[in-house]
């Protein structure tokens, strides 16, 4: 399963794990993160069974890991390798990919990221448009993640801010 191919068939809901980065990637980062990624997950296994998973690289900026749980479950244990070459990642590149006190967004056909307070400051200050689109980083299926990770902010977890 490669979702950075466009011939996926969308018949399985494929579990999904975001993991944002506070900025994008440059092309070198972006080329050994693939590298490692696609390294680790051919290898990716629960209790000694591959797991069939892919990634993709989401507008230069979002790492997302999908796993089909229809021919194996991810276990704890699997998880938790994965987030371990996920910190790695993170740590060689510092690329905040594990803080969650951020929101990015679309602004002018742009990526922004600031920290949810200043976020939340600014949109409350009409600093920033209600016309911006917001990413959800907690989409957690394939088919939610197709639909819903960009969303207008009306539409999104980010509506309730005044």
């Amino acid at each position: 399963m490669k979702i950075e191919e466009s011939s996926i068939v969308e018949a399985n809901d494929y579990r999904v794990i975001i993991y944002p980065a506070s900025r994008p990637f440059t092309t070198k980062e972006a080329k050994t993160i693939t590298e490692k990624l696609y390294d680790f997950l051919s290898n990716w296994a629960a209790h000694g069974k591959p797991l069939s998973s892919s990634f993709k690289i989401e507008k230069n900026q979002f790492i997302v890991v999908c796993v089909d749980e229809e021919k194996e479950m991810a276990s704890g244990c699997s998880i938790d390798a994965l987030g371990k070459i996920m910190r790695e990642i993170d740590e060689e590149y510092q690329l905040g990919l594990f803080d969650r006190m951020k929101a990015s967004f679309v602004e002018n056909g742009e990526i922004k990221t600031l920290k949810l307070i200043d976020f939340k400051t600014k949109l409350r200050n009409g600093e920033l448009s209600r016309d911006i689109e917001v990413f959800d980083f907690s989409k957690n299926t394939y088919l939610d993640f197709l639909g819903h990770f960009l969303l207008p902010i009306d539409k999104s977890w980010a509506a309730s801010i005044k």
